[in-house]
């Protein structure tokens, strides 16, 4: 089953690693990823630019409005994402729980739905 880990990230705590600290997280990070590919777990995985980078974009009454920045001021931000192969949830979490920068933010794994749903987004009464 394919699980898409969300990496949530503190820019103030990662901007704050001295050079010697990032470059140690960075390494491992890597050969983390390199890990997962070569046992067929990782699919993709992306980092994202800064959240000062980002625009929220909303239609509401057919009228769009967008915002600099993300939908919610957090300490945390999305910072990238990987998708991965697992046998079940728990595999999934113990796989997020050794991505690095787990230590220093969160990593929030959901289980991909191959397609829309017919009766409801969420499997929901409509």
């Amino acid at each position: 089953m394919k699980y898409l880990c969300l990496a949530y990230e503190a820019e103030e705590a990662l901007n704050a690693l001295s050079a010697s600290e990032w470059d140690s997280l960075r390494r491992e990070t890597l050969a983390y990823v390199e890990e997962l590919r070569e046992n067929g777990r990782l699919i993709v995985t992306h980092a994202l630019q800064s959240v000062q980078t980002a625009a929220t974009a909303r239609v509401r009454g057919g009228k769009l409005s967008v915002t600099d920045g993300p939908f919610a001021e957090t300490k945390e931000q999305l910072g990238g994402f990987f998708l991965i192969e697992a046998m079940d949830l728990n595999e999934a979490i113990q796989i997020a729980s050794r991505w690095p920068s787990a230590r220093l933010g969160s990593i929030e794994v959901r289980p991909i739905e191959e397609e829309l749903r017919v009766e409801s987004r969420y499997g929901g009464t409509p």
